[in-house]
């Protein structure tokens, strides 16, 4: 997974409004918020509704629903968001595209405690535990 491919996933230097080349790039992201429109690229990557959406982040759907396509959420938001992207793109690269991926996301596994992993993406905990998984996966390590 490359950086390039988490800022893909949330719409590419148009949507991002710059290039991502380091962590500190998404550091500078996170601080000045994501826009909705990269959280509806995110959405839209992962066949997700804004529903969905929201039952990971911590904000309502109604709040994401006032947002205007260029308002950007706060850095709390904003760090889920990105967090999320990332699993999407480790995800997709660990099982060579995105459905496969998405069908992983919604079955139990017994390395997460029987939980699905797309239950576990709306903590920053949880999404650690699910992009360990990813990494264990790619290199052969399914205990």
């Amino acid at each position: 997974m490359t950086l390039t491919d988490v800022a893909n996933i949330l719409g590419g230097k148009k949507t991002l409004h710059k290039n991502i080349k380091d962590r500190m790039d998404l550091i500078d992201l996170i601080n000045t918020g994501i826009t909705k429109t990269a959280l509806q690229n995110l959405a839209s990557y992962l066949s997700f509704s804004m529903h969905q959406m929201a039952t990971l982040l911590p904000v309502t759907e109604r709040t994401i629903q006032r947002y205007t396509p260029q308002k950007h959420f706060n850095p709390i938001i904003s760090e889920h968001i990105l967090q999320i992207a990332e699993v999407a793109a480790k995800g997709s690269e660990v099982f060579k595209n995105k459905e496969n991926f998405i069908t992983w996301l919604n079955l139990p596994n017994k390395a997460l405690a029987n939980k699905t992993p797309l239950s576990l993406l709306n903590t920053k905990y949880g999404t650690d535990m699910v992009l360990d998984v990813l990494v264990r996966i790619e290199h052969g390590v399914f205990s």
